[in-house]
């Protein structure tokens, strides 16, 4: 019975530790995906253990009770069975280890071959003893006895576990990351297997190989485990950083309805929506009687059953639809969009609000005072990057993935040990010379740290050379919500850049038209305020060190002239105002503030010239009066007393003061001309 009690407590060990594997058991893995190949596979490694302990048990009951004539045939086939669920273990264990490690083409057709013919070997060698005892027998008491046989079945396993296990070292010593934790997984599992092999052969009458055999277990369960929960961990934060570019994202089970929700958004999360349910068809239509819009509501339902999804999927790739939603008792416009998996197992649906857009978007069109159409977006990209790294926050190791696909689909790259090294080969390579130096101080452990702290994110714009032409991105650093990670999104922005320049072009000349007097070319009084504005601020701000003067001037006998000669007569005498102003002032700014009115901001070189250049204003005005010809103005000037003035608008009261003492002036000497 103390034999037994080693395969019990294995037995036992086995099923609480792989309960949830063992439920993928399947006895044919054919037709499915690399990782649930290897699934399927550790599944039946795990059974084929459990009948082997379950015999093992049973030979410890029966050989307990040896003596009795009529157990010894069920003593013996245990005794057949035991040998060859040792030989099966070993098959399952190498059929499992080559998706694992994904091991493929010539290299996986030998592992399998050489184990398939150890398995078909051993089973000769069973029935062998059927009739010549070459690997065990029994004697005249139903006494086991050991043949030479037997050693040669074990050293035949030994030395597949042996091979193995130093190649696996091999391939580990050459690897890095995630592939190395699993070539070591497996070489450790090898050589537990090795060690208790050897005892069993030296110790036939204790369960040495089945202690091996959970021991292996155990190994490769702890190294799954982990490998399948880092996995996780990293999908998760991923779809977690890239939800929030979104209020939600739905990763939903077509068939059964069960789903998980990923949502970063503050005002989406008091709404108090499940992040994971069994029925997402039922229970959002529960949630459209809560919080969609009344009379949206009759729309929504048509939405979301399984047949209408599926239908408004056919032949294209996604598909989008919006309606407003109750957020705090107010209606927000909400788009979603509705795309099928890479599996064609699930829908993954994205729920964005753009209310802001919507309101931005049609205070552009009554702004502009235009139609436009619009069309609703059919598609949307389901990955905002092409590269994504994702970087262990504390030593820096990463793993890089590429966006293949529409669907999101990430596929892994490379991995290293620190990606703030290797980045620093990559900048030299690929970035445009010019960019490297800003690039590099960005990419940079502690930049990334200290900006992070006070911000969610940061970007960087830079020119990086592939296949001879040039190219605009994008690299974005997002934290994880833990902190363990950082994520670094690159994408294109070719396109954004081009539309982007011609925008602010379009743009510059739009509001320098806007702010340009049409008659004379001069700026007009919406520039005028703003300048007010900004130099009134600077006053408040203590920024009294900034020196400058007003110059007001006002035309003389615009009226008259537009009475007389008619008002293209008198544009034309404003026009010869306005050169007059600025031949005079060349680098001040002259704005036209009224009919004939007009004021200039003295600053620099004028400022400092202001007395000689009045002077000069004042002598031509003197000149075209004597000779009646030329525009007549009359002109004051005010400058800025730090410490004293307070206000812009009581400066240019002073020189407007000053005006009007000089049209007096100008009057009276009209009528002394006369």
């Amino acid at each position: 019975m103390s034999y037994s009690i080693i395969g019990i407590l294995a037995l036992i060990l086995n099923l609480i530790l792989n309960h949830e594997s063992l439920r993928h058991f399947k006895f044919c893995s054919r037709n499915q995906e690399s990782k649930q190949h290897a699934v399927i596979r550790y599944s039946q490694f795990l059974v084929a253990a459990n009948i082997y302990f379950l015999t093992d048990i049973g030979w410890g009951l029966l050989y307990d009770h040896h003596e009795i004539d009529s157990l010894f045939p069920f003593l013996y086939i245990d005794c057949l069975m035991y040998f060859l669920l040792m030989f099966t273990t070993m098959l399952t264990w190498m059929r499992y280890i080559v998706p694992y490690l994904d091991i493929k083409g010539h290299e996986s057709k030998i592992f399998l071959g050489v184990v398939w013919a150890m398995f078909f070997l051993g089973i000769v060698y069973l029935m062998i003893n059927r009739f010549h005892p070459f690997i065990f027998s029994f004697n005249a008491e139903h006494e086991y006895v050991s043949e030479s046989g037997r050693h040669i079945a074990f050293i035949i396993q030994i030395a597949v576990y042996l091979v193995t296990t130093i190649y696996m070292f091999y391939l580990a010593h050459k690897s890095t990351s995630m592939r190395k934790v699993r070539y070591i997984a497996v070489g450790f599992t090898g050589l537990v297997m090795v060690l208790f092999l050897m005892l069993q052969v030296v110790n036939p009458m204790y369960p040495s190989y089945a202690i091996g055999l959970i021991t292996g277990i155990c190994v490769i369960h702890s190294f799954v485990e982990a490998g399948e929960r880092k996995e996780k961990e990293i999908y998760d934060n991923i779809a977690t950083s890239l939800a929030e570019d979104y209020e939600a994202m739905y990763y939903i089970d077509i068939e059964t309805g069960e789903f998980l929700e990923f949502s970063s958004s503050k005002q989406y999360s008091t709404m108090n929506i499940p992040v994971e349910g069994q029925d997402f068809y039922a229970e959002v239509r529960v949630n459209i009687e809560k919080y969609v819009h009344p009379d949206d509501r009759e729309f929504a339902h048509t939405l979301y059953r399984k047949e209408t999804m599926l239908k408004n999927l056919e032949g294209r790739k996604s598909y989008s639809y919006n309606y407003r939603i109750m957020v705090e008792d107010q209606p927000r416009h909400y788009e979603f969009t509705v795309m099928r998996a890479n599996d064609d197992k699930h829908f993954v649906l994205y729920e964005k609000d753009i209310e802001d857009a919507i309101t931005a978007e049609n205070m552009r069109l009554e702004n502009q005072k235009k139609h436009v159409s619009f069309t609703q977006i059919a598609e949307i990209l389901a990955v905002n990057y092409d590269v994504i790294y994702y970087i262990d926050a504390k030593d820096s190791s990463y793993i890089s993935y590429e966006c293949r696909n529409i669907y999101g689909q990430l596929e892994m790259q490379k991995s290293g040990d620190d990606f703030f090294a290797d980045s620093q080969n990559d900048i030299s390579n690929i970035v445009e010379e010019s960019d490297r130096d800003l690039v590099l101080a960005f990419i940079n452990k502690d930049h990334i740290i200290s900006t992070l702290m006070n911000q969610k994110s940061c970007s960087i714009d830079y020119r990086v050379v592939a296949f001879e032409q040039m190219h605009y991105v994008r690299l974005t650093v997002q934290k994880t919500a833990n902190g363990s990670h950082y994520i670094i999104g690159i994408e294109n922005i070719d396109n954004e850049i081009k539309k982007e320049k011609q925008h602010l072009k379009a743009l510059n000349v739009e509001r320098d038209l806007a702010r340009r007097d049409e008659l004379t070319g001069v700026k007009n009084k919406i520039a005028y305020t703003e300048l007010e504005k900004s130099v009134q601020s600077n006053i408040n701000n203590g920024m009294d060190y900034l020196l400058f003067a007003l110059v007001v001037c006002d035309s003389n006998n615009l009226k008259k002239i537009n009475d007389t000669e008619g008002h293209v007569a008198g544009d034309e005498y404003i026009k010869k105002t306005a050169m007059l102003l600025c031949a005079t002032f060349v680098h001040s700014p002259v704005f036209r503030v009224g009919g004939d009115e007009f004021v200039v901001f003295l600053r620099g070189s004028d400022f400092s010239n202001r007395e000689k250049l009045m002077k000069s204003l004042r002598s031509q005005v003197q000149a075209n009066l004597k000779s009646g010809s030329g525009p007549i103005l009359a002109s004051g000037m005010a400058e800025f007393i730090p410490g004293s003035d307070t206000l812009v608008s009581e400066i240019f009261d002073r020189a407007d003061k000053e005006m009007y003492k000089n049209k007096q002036k100008l009057k009276k000497g009209d009528k002394n001309l006369r």
